[in-house]
């Protein structure tokens, strides 16, 4: 288990000023969705996206975290996802 802070901590450090939005549905520390809105991600396939963020959890996927929903968006994409400007 992790708390969630930690792991909120750990992406919001990897994605610093990115919007990095975090929950656990289960309250439980050990299942988490994440949504992540960053420019970092311009150019990349889902798989690259996700393998940005995996490395910046390292061991912590492995040791800590049993189940982890995530998407990731360019702003772009989060702007027309959500029609926002």
């Amino acid at each position: 288990m992790m708390p969630i802070e930690d792991l909120r901590g750990l992406l919001q450090g990897a994605f610093p000023g990115d919007n990095v939005h975090l929950t656990s549905p289960m309250g439980d520390d050990n299942h988490f969705q994440c949504v992540i809105v960053s420019e970092r991600f311009s150019g990349k396939t889902p798989v690259e996206r996700h393998q940005m963020v995996y490395a910046a959890l390292g061991d912590t996927m492995r040791e800590a975290v049993h189940a982890f929903a995530l998407k990731t968006y360019t702003p772009e994409q989060w702007s027309k996802r959500t029609g926002s400007a």
